[in-house]
């Protein structure tokens, strides 16, 4: 069996086993080596971490393809863990776009990957309820036809663009469960009565729930009381990072005084991570 399938066999798993895990997004090699070390057991990318690496805002078809693959590939080189990856919406508006890219994804050593029926357009920001399954079920296909299990997870992206429609969620999330999607998601989900229902609304499908957000103080245990399978953070680590970035930077500016090194982690501990 070769690596690729290997990882997939145990990415598979995580999904199958009682219980949640938690499933956090570097968005770089460096990243990735340290939530390793840390002892998580697989990891995502995150669209927004690699788009603020760069420079670029998220959501708004400032990546490419190549960009996020090759970025995908960086990660999947740099630890022995499952990778999964935040594919957007596909990278296209049809459902061929869609297939497409699960099987560029294959090729980049990935182990799984979402689709989202976000647009990236401002004045029809998600796309209409028929084409949206449709780009699932071709997204599903082609994943069915790789040689190992590669975790499709579907995404419902109302929330997040202001469509505070949780009926209308929950009945795409189950036309793309029925549609072959292995993992179900509705970012933005922010109660334990909204999560409760999605969970059971596409039972025994595994569900994946955004943490990292203010506001949203559920712990993994309390998020696996209520059936919840995989936890993810997006862009939240990316973020923590720049927030203690930009805190740094403003101290030398605004106060000429340089106390965040005590914080910083010892360059020898990062040198001695980054060799092995």
């Amino acid at each position: 069996m070769d690596v690729q399938t290997l990882r997939a066999e145990a990415f598979k798993a995580l999904h199958e086993r009682d219980g949640a895990f938690v499933i956090p997004n570097p968005w770089d090699a460096g990243s990735a080596r340290m939530l390793a070390s840390l002892g998580f057991e697989a990891l995502a990318t995150t669209s927004a971490g690699l788009a603020f690496s760069l420079g670029r805002p998220d959501a708004e078809g400032a990546l490419t393809l190549d960009e996020t693959l090759d970025n995908a590939r960086s990660i999947v080189d740099a630890t022995a863990l499952p990778v999964a990856a935040d594919l957007e919406n596909g990278f296209g508006d049809l459902p061929e776009d869609c297939a497409r890219t699960i099987l560029q994804a294959a090729e980049a050593g990935l182990v799984g990957g979402s689709i989202e029926d976000a647009s990236g357009r401002s004045d029809a920001p998600i796309y209409d309820f028929e084409l949206s399954v449709a780009r699932v079920h071709a997204a599903v296909e082609a994943a069915r036809g790789l040689a190992f299990p590669f975790m499709l997870c579907a995404r419902a992206e109302n929330l997040l663009h202001g469509r505070m429609d949780l009926d209308d969620t929950i009945k795409r999330l189950q036309a793309y469960a029925e549609a072959g999607a292995d993992v179900l998601y509705a970012p933005g989900l922010r109660s334990v009565d909204e999560i409760r229902a999605v969970v059971q609304a596409v039972a025994p499908k595994p569900v994946n729930v955004l943490m990292g957000m203010p506001g949203v103080p559920l712990s993994v245990n309390q998020l696996q009381d209520l059936g919840v399978r995989r936890i993810s953070v997006g862009s939240s680590l990316a973020r923590a990072a720049l927030g203690a970035f930009q805190r740094a930077a403003l101290e030398i500016r605004e106060q000429g005084t340089f106390s965040y090194g005590e914080q910083a982690l010892p360059f020898a501990e990062l040198n001695d991570l980054f060799r092995r």
